[in-house]
């Protein structure tokens, strides 16, 4: 990659450790001869401006955050248009959108993959609630015990990472209230495997989580099919059961191996309406919609895949 480089970074990120990284990050990218500039930004809005410039000025985007800021800037960046480069270094709680594209853990070599990698195009998801403006995200909207545990995780500074995410999706599901989520898969693909009319109704339920990515939750492989090249959504499911099984379902989709289960069901299509009988979050790249916070009871968001929305630097 030889445009220069704008390196949007979320100083919080980690409770601020991020900024520890800078120096060598700055370092790597000095070294190998590269062109740059550091911008600190202080929200998701202001970051996404930030990358509006950035790519109209034909720089490459650097998001150095997690996924809430991976997924804000790539939104950014496929609205400016064809020719848009997004870049990661992954540097939050969660970073499953770049363990998804293979991009280094270690700020110094994905720093150095900025250079040596490729620009590939991958897909995004676009998201609406009701008739309201779309929002685009990268890796999965959910509802259910996600989204809710999500919030018990951002809302800690204590414990971080997939210890954090896990111990708030317990505190989730024991204070889980029945909801019944309804659901249509639209565009289906062959590799469906929904039963008959489960896909396209009523699902007394824990979750549904509408993947681009495989991962979620730090690390877990909670859509093990899901694939940002193939223009799909994976859906994953899960029936209302005893708490306790839900628990078991949790530590299995650490290595995807829950969607072997009978009360998780799996889909795939092009776009996908979802509602719950109850007003409850609707997240998205680790954080709350903003128009979802929450979501109200009965109003459906709409969520479409997006394909080959914008390139990303991945390794060669």
């Amino acid at each position: 990659m030889t445009r220069p480089l704008c390196l949007v970074i979320n100083p919080s990120a980690r409770n601020g450790r991020v900024l520890r990284d800078l120096p060598v990050i700055a370092a790597t990218l000095t070294a190998a001869g590269a062109t740059f500039r550091l911008c600190q930004s202080t929200s998701l809005e202001h970051a996404k401006a930030l990358a509006t410039h950035a790519a109209a000025a034909q720089e490459a985007v650097v998001a150095v955050g997690g996924d809430g800021l991976t997924g804000a800037l790539a939104g950014a960046v496929a609205r400016t248009g064809a020719g848009g480069v997004l870049g990661l270094i992954p540097a939050g709680r969660g970073n499953d959108t770049a363990r998804m594209l293979g991009i280094p853990a270690n700020p110094a070599d994905a720093a150095r993959n900025l250079l040596a990698g490729q620009a590939r195009p991958v897909d995004l998801i676009g998201v609406r609630a009701g008739d309201g403006p779309e929002c685009i995200v990268a890796g999965s909207v959910y509802m259910g015990v996600p989204s809710e545990g999500g919030e018990i995780a951002n809302a800690s500074r204590l414990t971080r990472g997939p210890t954090g995410y896990l111990i708030a999706g317990v505190r989730a599901l024991l204070g889980w209230q029945h909801a019944t989520f309804t659901v249509r898969v639209d565009g289906k693909a062959a590799a469906g495997t929904a039963a008959a009319g489960t896909a396209a109704g009523e699902l007394p339920g824990f979750c549904v989580v509408v993947a681009n990515s495989a991962y979620l939750a730090a690390g877990k492989k909670a859509a093990p099919a899901a694939d940002m090249t193939d223009g799909l959504l994976d859906v994953i499911m899960v029936r209302q059961a005893r708490k306790l099984t839900f628990a078991r379902i949790m530590l299995k989709a650490s290595n995807g191996t829950h969607v072997r289960l009978s009360k998780v069901i799996t889909d795939r299509g092009v776009s996908v309406s979802l509602s719950a009988d109850r007003a409850m979050p609707a997240a998205a790249d680790g954080e709350t919609l903003p128009f979802a916070s929450p979501l109200a009871a009965a109003t459906e968001l709409h969520i479409r895949a997006l394909p080959a929305a914008v390139h990303v630097i991945t390794p060669g």
